[in-house]
């Protein structure tokens, strides 16, 4: 694999000694040290995936470590989320994280969001990292993290746990991504979570120890990465099992779209005149964190569901940056509509081009 990460400055004795075990691998070896040093990533979720992946990361050099996470500390996650203590019960994630980083090693530089990615943050947020590890537990943030780094062009490990299961994959804007995995979001209750169904807090810390050892295979250009695959893992039984990944050829590649579009220069200046409709089919999360006035809110699922709910009249579909309202516009021009199309760029399009927000 071509390395993610440039290498850094050439490696004090102290570094030496600490990384030792790595620069006596081959495939590691002292540049990939360097690589890792100068790396920056980012971990979504202090919980029980970004718990282990943190300590993890810290441990193996990764210079700068971002963790994104809004919670605080209850006494339930202390059976499976190793990096917090009794003591810090209560605490924001996100300063006990970067306190058992420290403790780790002091060099590594831990940057703190605490809060929750929205549609509106997302690219700022990841725009400073090389790689993205997803340990979040909710559907929203993993679309969201998936279509935020498909519109930067760059791959992201994913990890999820529930009870005794795992899976772990490495997804990548010019291959497979999770929505060749999972097109749309479950209805909603439809999964439990690991709250309503619990989860055996070593697998958390198996599928954590994956995505790390993606994660540093990435930066360093070392083996071959995860992406097409999908590694399933049942702890009752033991077992790991492999799944290949294709991407969707009904998902069509960024920039590639032949589909009827409208800038957001036109866009804005349409609505002014009172021009068409706008249908939002992000989800209900992404609009409530910022939308464009008068957008009726329906999200893909209930597009592809029943593309005859889109409303009569010229409308223009959107959604965060144009990749689910263009596979929204598939389903309604299939349903026979021709007075529909879809905003180049999405969201993110419209507030770069001055568009007003709600």
């Amino acid at each position: 694999m071509k390395p993610l990460v440039a290498p850094g400055p050439e490696l004090t004795p102290a570094q030496r000694d600490r990384w030792s075990r790595h620069l006596l691998l081959p495939e590691i070896g002292e540049l990939g040290q360097r690589r890792l040093l100068a790396a920056r990533v980012l971990v979504v979720g202090a919980g029980g995936l970004g718990s282990p992946a943190l300590l993890y990361l810290a441990a193996a050099g990764v210079g700068t470590i971002g963790v994104v996470d809004d919670d605080v500390v209850e006494e339930s996650n202390l059976q499976r989320q190793v990096l917090h203590g009794t003591a810090d019960v209560g605490r924001r994630k996100v300063d006990s994280a970067a306190d058992a980083v420290a403790r780790l090693d002091p060099s590594i530089t831990v940057v703190r969001h605490a809060e929750r990615l929205t549609a509106a943050t997302a690219a700022e947020v990841v725009a400073g990292y090389d790689l993205v590890l997803d340990g979040s537990d909710t559907f929203e943030t993993r679309y969201l993290v998936n279509d935020t780094l498909v519109a930067a062009g760059r791959p992201w490990v994913w990890g999820a746990v529930l009870r005794f299961d795992g899976h772990v994959s490495v997804f990548d804007p010019e291959g497979a991504t999770y929505r060749d995995l999972f097109p749309t979001p479950p209805p909603p209750g439809s999964v439990p979570s690991c709250g309503e169904a619990g989860v055996l807090g070593g697998v958390c810390a198996a599928v954590a120890s994956v995505m790390v050892t993606e994660a540093v295979k990435l930066i360093t250009g070392a083996g071959r990465s995860l992406a097409g695959r999908v590694l399933v893992h049942d702890a009752l039984a033991m077992t790991w099992r492999e799944l290949p990944l294709r991407p969707d050829p009904r998902r069509a590649a960024p920039g590639s779209d032949l589909l009827p579009t409208v800038s957001a220069d036109d866009l804005v200046r349409e609505l002014a005149d009172g021009g068409r409709t706008v249908v939002d089919v992000r989800e209900p999360d992404e609009h409530a964190a910022g939308a464009v006035p008068g957008a009726v809110l329906l999200p893909l699922a209930d597009v592809l569901a029943d593309p005859g709910r889109v409303p009569a009249g010229p409308v223009v579909l959107h959604c965060a940056r144009g990749g689910r309202s263009a596979e929204a516009l598939r389903a309604v021009l299939a349903a026979g509509r021709t007075d529909v199309v879809h905003l180049e760029g999405g969201f993110a399009a419209w507030c770069a081009a001055g568009g007003p927000v709600v």
